[in-house]
């Protein structure tokens, strides 16, 4: 809702849809896309994919390596938030890690006290009896996660498996306070150009313009 001012023309919002966004590319006279999307964001990654397609644009997607659990690391991996509900045992203290736009999927947890942290103030009242909303924005030190664990009481995290160094800290403390992690799995996209740095989207970017 507050993004960082950069130092060329920026759009904040949605496009209206497929033939928006069509629209929009055609306007602009858009050379090339880049997809720097969030891992999960699949439904915008897809409809990037297919309009770049049609339209003979080239398309890139920048995609962080997903993190990988380390020795003594006690991960679970689950194909989605509503299997991770069904995993956590009843009056657990639980920290969400998976943004609010998941919340519903855990509205069947009973006697659970959960923590839900999201980067903007919410507009919304805490939908569960027990819990709150932490509000806060990456980056975090790992040793400021453990003493907000410690704080919370937290015994189980959950995590979207989204990459990335900024917001590892809290599986660093996770593991430094022995504590179980639900790993939700990123979806996959099998096709289109694919790099997972910044620096390889611009070395694209270049040979795109070389030819």
């Amino acid at each position: 809702r507050d993004p960082k001012r950069l130092s060329c023309e920026t759009r904040v919002g949605g496009f209206g849809g497929d033939e928006g966004f069509r629209d929009w590319l055609k306007s602009k006279k858009i050379d090339v896309v880049i997809d720097a999307t969030h891992p999960f964001a699949i439904k915008i990654t897809e409809r990037t994919l297919n309009i770049c397609s049609e339209t003979m644009i080239p398309c890139l997607s920048v995609v962080r390596e997903p993190w990988v659990p380390g020795p003594g690391d006690e991960w679970l991996e689950v194909d989605s938030s509503t299997e991770a509900a069904n995993r956590i045992k009843s009056g657990s203290t639980v920290f969400l890690a998976t943004g609010r736009q998941t919340l519903v999927d855990f509205g069947s947890l009973e006697g659970c006290y959960v923590f839900c942290r999201q980067i903007d103030e919410p507009n919304e009242i805490f939908p569960f009896k027990h819990g709150k909303f932490i509000v806060g924005r990456p980056p975090f030190s790992v040793e400021n996660e453990i003493n907000l664990f410690k704080q919370l009481k937290v015994d189980i995290l959950v995590v979207k498996n989204s990459g990335g160094s900024s917001s590892f800290p809290k599986l660093a403390a996770a593991s430094f306070l022995k504590m179980p992690v639900l790993m939700i799995k990123r979806p996959e996209i099998g096709r289109g150009n694919r790099v997972n740095s910044i620096a390889e989207a611009l070395d694209w970017i270049d040979k795109i313009e070389k030819n």
